[in-house]
């Protein structure tokens, strides 16, 4: 029976009717999903994940190893496809077959919506902390080659909204929304770029400070003992700050130090009076915003001493702006303001997580299904900062996530196989070629 291809008619040019129809054969818009196979194969991530999960599956029946499964959900949400039910369509591509390590045509299609769905129910509490375990070790392998000189820690929390059903999806009512409250931890090293460490999912009625300290405890250990005695500074905002923070990481014997932000309140305003009142009178003299870092010792009632809170008094045509923060660092009050300010670059992460990754699909019934997607989400984020580090020195090197989906992953390229190779033809006006050959031998696995 001849099968009938529907032509689109797409106006006239020069005299000529241009007309398409989808019936181009073995053609991919994800090129590129070739890299970030690349740079999982350096890294091992997705085989170390897949090493956690028990197959508990009758093996006569299986046709998806759980590694495949999970990296071609791991790819899929790389290249921008977040919803299990892309999976219906994107399991006949032929590049995204060939990057989770089948043939594009004569090897069987990759899962189905209804078999990513029943892999990512299936997974255990266990199987969630050692998935977890995966991210830290990744980061360390990353950086064994050399002891660092120093590293911050930055805590931060954000919302991921839920509807429906979701197990522990609560009210939260600062964010006005039924939602999760995700913990992310990243890691700079020496001022480099943040890298994931954690990605928790909490229930949405979670305080922003749930759980951090015990994560802290755990990475210090961790960190640690791969680098003894290293220098730590840990940042985050004033969800961060609590009592029990500051106390163990003054109780170590190698202190943590720590930039945590204060909320405002009477007292602290106090002694943030007088700075201001000389910065509004700088500021009516000269028009221009005024910004002053001075330091004062300062005890809440749980605190059993005063500790040091750097005061920023700001005045600027919208007013005054205060900000407290508490830290047991010396130095002068602007370079650590100015330290603990550059936090900020970490919400530029969680943004990539969030709009350009979709962390926040958390659509499952099963909390622990939800956890086990944002752990997903995050391995591509791992892959995605693997692309980037080896972009160094070109025009995408700062490049984020969505960024480089747009540039150098969605790229179209037609698929053949043949008896002895798989050719992936790509256009040749592709405008960042001349990228992948230094991708390429950047992300080359390093040998045994």
């Amino acid at each position: 029976m001849t099968q009938c291809v529907e032509q689109l008619h797409l106006g006239i040019l020069h005299g000529k009717r241009v007309t398409g129809g989808f019936d181009g054969g073995d053609i991919s818009s994800d090129g590129g999903l070739m890299l970030v196979a690349a740079a999982d194969a350096r890294l091992g991530l997705t085989r170390q994940l897949a090493a956690c999960l028990h197959d508990r599956r009758d093996p006569n029946k299986v046709t998806h190893q759980l590694h495949e499964l999970l990296a071609q959900r791991v790819y899929q949400i790389a290249a921008g496809y977040e919803d299990c039910n892309d999976a219906d369509d994107l399991r006949h591509d032929p590049v995204l077959k060939t990057a989770v390590g089948r043939l594009p045509q004569s090897d069987p299609d990759l899962g189905s919506q209804p078999t990513l769905s029943r892999f990512e129910n299936a997974v255990t509490r266990r199987e969630l902390w050692g998935l977890a375990q995966v991210l830290v070790e990744q980061f360390l392998a990353r950086h064994a080659d050399r002891r660092p000189k120093y590293l911050v820690l930055d805590f931060d929390a954000t919302d991921d909204e839920t509807h429906g059903q979701q197990q522990f999806a609560e009210f939260h009512g600062f964010y006005d929304e039924h939602c999760y409250l995700p913990l992310i931890v990243t890691a700079q090293v020496d001022g480099g770029p943040q890298e994931l460490l954690v990605a928790l999912l909490r229930r949405g009625r979670s305080h922003a400070s749930r759980g951090a300290l015990a994560v802290l405890k755990r990475l210090v250990a961790r960190l640690r003992q791969q680098w003894p005695g290293l220098p730590l500074l840990v940042r985050g905002d004033s969800g961060f700050a609590i009592p029990a923070l500051y106390d163990w990481c003054e109780a170590q014997d190698v202190p943590v130090w720590y930039l945590i932000g204060l909320a405002q309140n009477a007292r602290l305003r106090a002694l943030a009076g007088p700075h201001l009142q000389r910065a509004r009178a700088e500021y009516e003299w000269t028009g221009e915003k005024v910004r002053r870092l001075h330091a004062a010792r300062y005890a809440a009632k749980p605190w059993p001493h005063r500790r040091r809170v750097l005061i920023k008094a700001e005045v600027a045509a919208k007013g005054d702006n205060p900000r407290f923060v508490v830290t047991n660092l010396r130095g002068r009050a602007a370079g650590l303001y100015d330290l603990y300010a550059a936090r900020g670059e970490m919400e530029n992460r969680i943004k990539e997580l969030k709009c350009d990754l979709q962390m926040d699909r958390t659509s499952c019934h099963r909390f622990a299904a939800n956890q086990f997607r944002v752990l997903l989400h995050a391995a591509a984020f791992v892959l995605c900062g693997a692309l980037r580090e080896a972009l160094a020195g070109t025009e995408l090197a700062q490049a984020q996530v969505g960024t480089l989906q747009r540039q150098l992953l969605k790229l179209g390229v037609r698929v053949k196989e043949t008896a002895r190779r798989v050719w992936l033809q790509f256009a040749s006006s592709c405008p960042v070629k001349d990228l992948w050959p230094v991708v390429l031998a950047r992300l080359k696995p390093v040998a045994a």
